[in-house]
């Protein structure tokens, strides 16, 4: 099925651009909120795991590890329950709630007594609201990358879906400065005692600006010609049982794909500023400042990613960046061992080739559904994938390091996680420049009914 109609005619006109830089605003903002949760947790871990947690700081940490690995275990029900109802009631209603219950978890965070005032009941409120963070998030990246992929234009889907991933790394990096910044102006000994909470209440501002953007936003064009012509054909909409016979392949296809993409996202986003201070021995701020300055590269070369995979295709960047990763990780860890220089470069170097896993999904995973199932489809095999492989990561190679005493496991994990993400590769269909319209996967002729 061809689908000849696209916004490639109404690109220049200047109302039509308004809109579509409203929508990837809105859309990103959600990913900058989830991701400046994910920073502020996981550089503000050692302040965490000594407020919320008993035992020794070996013992803490892991408890804060497994309750950061927890809020990915919900996901997979969050992708199953906001999933189908984005491909029901539209995207912009579920993701205007979502965002608002992300941010009011990780507000409530820093609102969470200590370990030493209410004993166990500390670290249980944590997993609670962790447990509603990973729930909410279940709905969030699906839906923005859909929202932002529909309003595309189709030659320009890389370039704009690259913003999306800006904004992930900016809310990172966002939350990874105010807790170094707060570690900084106020000393060990007050970030210990309080500072480390004042990051985690920036977050209901930041929520409350993504629910304004994304209320007054109408539904996707794609979305509304969808509900149109299923309104006038008299269909119903796909049931989660026909999502898993119908559209198995592609489920399977991104799931795979995503444990290499997130296995490889949280060991170097989420896990590095651990693994540098207590593998490396560097001090608590560089080895926050040496993958915040790693990120800050990697943000400059998204946008220019993106674009390249509008012309050389989706695949093309993938397989570029996978056989880099794969060739290029034990010898970069082997050099973050040297000195302060080498963790540089060796965190930039693997940063850099992993931009072009980053800047192409937002483009490339939502074109692997049909319209009817591409909130949920994205979903469901997004959020299983990485509850099992991504948020579990860092967990993982601690406890890893810790029975193994080899520091070179966050290599040798990213690498077995590249071979999963390329033979997954292999089956996918290639989408650049297609049409997310109509009811026919993008870059196949047949429509299933």
């Amino acid at each position: 099925m061809h689908y000849a109609h696209s916004w490639t005619a109404q690109d220049a006109q200047p109302q039509a651009r308004g809109l579509l830089r409203r929508a990837i605003a809105a859309s990103a903002l959600g990913n900058a909120t989830e991701w400046f949760d994910y920073g502020i947790y996981a550089y503000g871990l050692s302040y965490i795991s000594a407020a919320l947690f008993p035992g020794s700081t070996a013992q803490a940490t892991l408890f804060a590890l497994a309750t950061f690995a927890i809020s990915f275990l919900v996901r997979p029900l969050g992708g199953l329950f906001w999933g189908p109802l984005g491909d029901r009631l539209g995207r912009k209603y579920v993701l205007a709630l979502t965002i608002i219950l992300m941010s009011a978890a990780t507000l409530l965070v820093g609102l969470v007594p200590t370990y030493a005032s209410i004993g166990w009941w500390a670290p249980a409120i944590l997993v609670v609201l962790r447990m509603i963070q990973g729930f909410s998030t279940g709905g969030e990246y699906g839906g923005a990358a859909t929202f932002m992929a529909e309003y595309a234009p189709d030659k320009k889907r890389g370039f704009c879906g690259s913003f999306l991933e800006f904004a992930t790394l900016s809310g990172f990096s966002l939350g990874a400065f105010l807790m170094l910044g707060c570690s900084v102006a106020l000393g060990n000994s007050a970030m210990h005692a309080w500072g480390w909470r004042l990051p985690f209440l920036i977050a209901a501002p930041l929520g409350l600006i993504g629910f304004y953007l994304r209320s007054k936003l109408e539904d996707t064009p794609v979305f509304r010609e969808l509900e149109e012509s299923m309104h006038k054909q008299q269909h119903s909409y796909v049931t989660l049982k026909a999502l898993l016979r119908d559209y198995w392949k592609p489920l399977i296809q991104l799931g795979g794909l995503v444990v290499a993409l997130n296995v490889v996202n949280y060991v170097l986003l989420a896990y590095m500023p651990t693994f540098m201070q207590k593998q490396l021995g560097m001090s608590d701020n560089m080895s926050l400042l040496v993958p915040l300055i790693g990120m800050l590269a990697m943000m400059v070369f998204l946008p220019v990613a993106g674009t390249f995979s509008d012309r050389v295709g989706r695949k093309n960047v993938w397989w570029f960046s996978l056989t880099g990763l794969f060739v290029a990780a034990i010898p970069m860890f082997l050099l973050m061992k040297v000195g302060l220089a080498g963790a540089f470069i060796g965190f930039a170097v693997l940063g850099l080739l992993y931009v072009p896993q980053l800047a192409s999904i937002s483009a490339m995973f939502p074109a692997m559904f049909p319209t009817q199932v591409r909130y949920a489809g994205m979903a469901i095999a997004y959020n299983i994938s990485t509850s099992i492989f991504g948020g579990t990561a860092p967990m993982a190679n601690e406890w890893l390091i810790a029975h193994t005493g080899n520091a070179l496991v966050p290599a040798y994990y990213m690498m077995a996680a590249c071979v999963v993400g390329a033979i997954a590769l292999i089956f996918v269909t290639e989408t650049r420049g297609c049409s997310l319209r109509g009811q026919g996967i993008p870059g196949k002729q047949e429509v299933i009914a």
